[in-house]
């Protein structure tokens, strides 16, 4: 293969980290898109409560990090480092750090049609395994596990006025004690 050969052959890309500013993952893709970079963002869906109000809305699955295709002999690698909404390129010395492009694969392999991926953040108690309630009425309580009845609520035992009491709660609000 001669020079003028490999100047003829598409130069690779490969995946590598970006660290955005905080909660700059959105400003950081835009912009490193614009430069003409392909960037992959996983998200997941995250349960947020606030003042009594519980949504489901797309969070980063890496927060303060997304992925970025660089080409290094071909693309301009070195203006990521001052775009916006970015505060790095994650190197090894002096080049970026690679990243396997089977983790990048996998990520998205697990995405759901709408390009989140599912997590599943129950936690896993088995019958009779001790629990502490994290918050509510019941905040700091210990209890036992008895069952879980969905997706989103535990059943528990809790030993209140010198008896067992069942009560269900969400399972975000149990945790092992």
């Amino acid at each position: 293969m001669t020079d003028t050969d490999a100047a003829i052959l598409p130069a690779k890309a490969s995946w590598c980290v970006v660290q955005t500013q905080p909660n700059a993952e959105n400003k950081a893709a835009a912009h490193l898109v614009r430069q003409g970079f392909e960037i992959y963002l996983p998200r997941y869906r995250k349960r947020r409560r606030h003042a009594r109000r519980t949504e489901i809305v797309a969070a980063p699955l890496f927060p303060r990090y997304l992925f970025v295709s660089v080409a290094i002999q071909a693309q301009r690698w070195r203006s990521i480092h001052s775009t916006y909404g970015v505060s790095r390129l994650v190197c090894n010395g002096d080049a970026p750090a690679m990243v396997p492009s089977q983790i990048v694969d996998s990520l998205r392999h697990r995405e759901a049609e709408d390009g989140l991926i599912d997590i599943d953040t129950r936690a896993r108690f088995a019958i009779g395994d001790k629990v502490r309630v994290t918050d509510g009425a019941f905040s700091d309580c210990l209890g036992l596990f008895q069952s879980a009845t969905d997706s989103e609520r535990v059943s528990i035992l809790l030993d209140l006025l010198g008896r067992k009491v069942r009560v269900v709660l969400s399972a975000e609000d149990v945790v092992a004690a």
